[in-house]
């Protein structure tokens, strides 16, 4: 005895609607496109100068930014030269190297009374941040 198998498919049941499947990919593209815009990194922008004998540092400094309007930043928060003085007077803080970041176009005066500021405090270790001219 033989069974016979009914093998034809009916092509309208064998479709899948890739319709819903589209609407939600388009959805997490522009969730994700949305939440992505919205992440600025904030940071003070410094144009170093370029140097031929520069050297990596590798210790954790303070850092010390002079902008172009010779705004003055400890650690990227603005800080005038009497804060600066305090924050660098605490206890421990003479041991710590300082890094000084000033803008190509800032002010020699101002990174002189950084540098003075910190002689006179006794920190011993101070750097000016460079570009290496390659």
């Amino acid at each position: 005895m033989k069974f016979r198998r009914n093998t034809k498919l009916e092509h309208g049941l064998a479709q899948i609607d890739i319709a819903p499947l589209i609407d939600a990919i388009f959805l997490l593209l522009i969730f994700f496109m949305l939440t992505s815009s919205f992440t600025f990194q904030s940071g003070i922008n410094v144009k170093l100068p370029k140097a031929v004998t520069s050297d990596i540092i590798k210790e954790e400094n303070f850092i010390v930014t002079i902008t172009s309007e010779n705004v003055t930043y400890l650690n990227g928060t603005v800080i005038t030269l009497k804060e600066l003085k305090e924050r660098l007077s605490e206890p421990g803080n003479q041991n710590r190297p300082l890094l000084i970041k000033a803008d190509r176009r800032a002010s020699v005066g101002r990174i002189v009374d950084v540098w003075d500021l910190c002689r006179e405090l006794g920190i011993e270790k101070i750097n000016i941040a460079t570009n290496q001219d390659k």
